[in-house]
């Protein structure tokens, strides 16, 4: 019983602290691709370790959870983390999606962030590349320049027409 409990806190814990930073980290990647799509904006492919990566810690810790990345990241882009842990279960499905865009961008090292656009090609989604990087010492300045360099490739689809009215 005292086990449960103490699942249950550090459970309860870790969404808190997830929820503190405002930010939400998309694991489908259907789900963050739409998303992407609805709101012209950039897909954030984060390739990491979470419990074992010391470098995708470090750069979590000196980037991602400070408060320039929150803001930044909110206004510019949809977070995807993709995840490769040694010692936290995942599902099968999470797993296997995870393994296949590890294989479609060849990631070979983590941390990996790619940035990418999402794009329709008879029926099926194909990503073009807006840049690629992984990561970089001097704390959240120097990591949202090069971020920021990167998404100006970003060019949001047209808008569809629609008809004019009549008056």
């Amino acid at each position: 019983m005292r086990k449960i409990v103490i699942t249950l806190v550090l459970i309860i814990g870790l969404q808190s602290l997830q929820a503190q930073d405002g930010l939400t980290w998309h694991t489908d990647i259907n789900k963050a691709v739409e998303l992407s799509r609805k709101e012209q904006k950039p897909m954030f492919l984060f390739f990491t370790g979470s419990d074992w990566c010391g470098w995708c810690i470090r750069l979590q810790s000196e980037v991602f959870k400070k408060p320039e990345f929150v803001q930044w990241a909110k206004e510019k882009v949809i977070l995807v983390e993709l995840d490769f842990p040694r010692r936290t279960a995942q599902s099968d499905a999470l797993r296997q999606q995870n393994m296949q865009m590890q294989q479609v961008f060849q990631v070979r090292g983590y941390p990996s962030v790619y940035f990418v656009k999402p794009t329709s090609v008879d029926g099926k989604t194909n990503f073009e590349q807006l840049g690629q990087t992984g990561y970089v010492a001097g704390g959240p300045e120097k990591w949202l320049a090069g971020a920021n360099e990167m998404i100006a490739r970003y060019i949001p689809d047209p808008k569809p027409k629609g008809k004019k009215s009549k008056k």
